[in-house]
């Protein structure tokens, strides 16, 4: 592996760093502006298909059972606002349909259809082919450590999006990924 401190253009080690934490941060920023632009596009899908975000709260959905608008914009980690124009979306396609709660019938809750259920099926299939794809090369200790590393950063980022809320400001000044070096 080539030494990334004597590229040209490339960052300097900040002191302390390995050169292998530099490569990790420049990795995790390249997958951050990857899932952006695949969120991005999904502003530009056609009527009956599936974006991510909608493919994550059918997730949601299909996993914790039907849901006020509220605890599943809270569960996806989106505005509450996006949640309900997405759900008007899955509704209009058939995928979700709202309910009274049955425990409680002042609540409305969303909950999958059938026709849900057999788009999210259709979606988690093509994901396990592409993770297969790109992973299925790797042991189990590397998966191991990758997974222990994808928690810790994200152990990482709540704690910085809960610093920032306690101080009043909705991000942080700079870009975390781009800050850790990467």
């Amino acid at each position: 592996m080539s030494d990334p401190t004597n590229a040209p253009g490339s960052a300097t080690v900040p002191e302390g760093w390995s050169s292998e934490m530099l490569e990790l941060g420049s990795a995790f920023r390249r997958v951050a502006r990857a899932l952006n632009r695949m969120r991005g596009r999904d502003t530009h899908l056609g009527d009956s298909e599936l974006g991510y975000a909608q493919f994550e709260l059918l997730i949601e959905l299909h996993d914790r059972g039907p849901l006020p608008a509220g605890e599943l914009a809270t569960a996806a980690g989106l505005a509450p606002g996006t949640v309900t124009q997405m759900l008007d979306h899955l509704a209009a396609c058939g995928h979700v349909e709202r309910v009274r709660s049955e425990t409680d019938r002042r609540v409305v809750v969303t909950r999958v259809t059938r026709s849900g259920r057999r788009k999210l099926e259709a979606k988690r299939a093509a994901w396990r082919a592409r993770w297969e794809g790109a992973l299925g090369e790797l042991d189990a200790d590397e998966m191991l450590a990758a997974t222990r590393v994808l928690e810790r950063l994200g152990t990482m980022f709540e704690e910085v999006s809960s610093e920032s809320r306690l101080e009043g400001s909705e991000q942080p000044s700079e870009d975390p990924a781009k800050a850790s070096g990467g």
